[in-house]
């Protein structure tokens, strides 16, 4: 059966490929967002410098996952502060004020999965702020 027009498409990436958006000592990775997941959920990650901050405490409505790909990641989930090593999962549900950053000496990333898929819209603005406000260091 031929797919129709508005069919979406398989994306294959190779490692490194991706949407890229450089923060100074943080950089993001979109994998995929909007139409390429019909707007269902968005995919990135999210690496640090050793010893980086990240983008601060927040919260939002929709849950926020991650899992540790290299490194180990500091996550503050509610009021907490957990170390998560490679291979860790993160469930930040909807209304929980989270954070991450990298407290290690080595280089730390994540995969981050979003839903609805349109995170990546805001990724400019982020950028921006991140350009005026540089990363500071981690707490050790």
């Amino acid at each position: 059966m031929k797919p129709s027009a508005s069919a979406r498409v398989p994306i294959f990436l190779a490692p490194g490929g991706g949407r890229a958006y450089p923060m100074g000592r943080i950089s993001a990775l979109f994998k995929a967002d909007g139409t390429e997941s019909a707007n269902a959920y968005s995919i990135s990650e999210w690496w640090l410098e050793p010893n980086t901050k990240g983008p601060g405490a927040h919260c939002h409505p929709e849950d926020d996952v991650f899992y540790v790909l290299e490194g180990t990641m500091s996550f503050l989930l509610d009021d907490q502060w957990v170390e998560a090593p490679r291979g860790s999962f993160i469930l930040a549900p909807g209304g929980v004020t989270h954070d991450f950053e990298n407290r290690s000496s080595l280089r730390a990333g994540v995969l981050n999965f979003s839903s609805p898929g349109d995170f990546e819209k805001h990724m400019p603005d982020i950028a921006e702020w991140f350009a005026q406000h540089p990363p500071g260091d981690a707490v050790s």
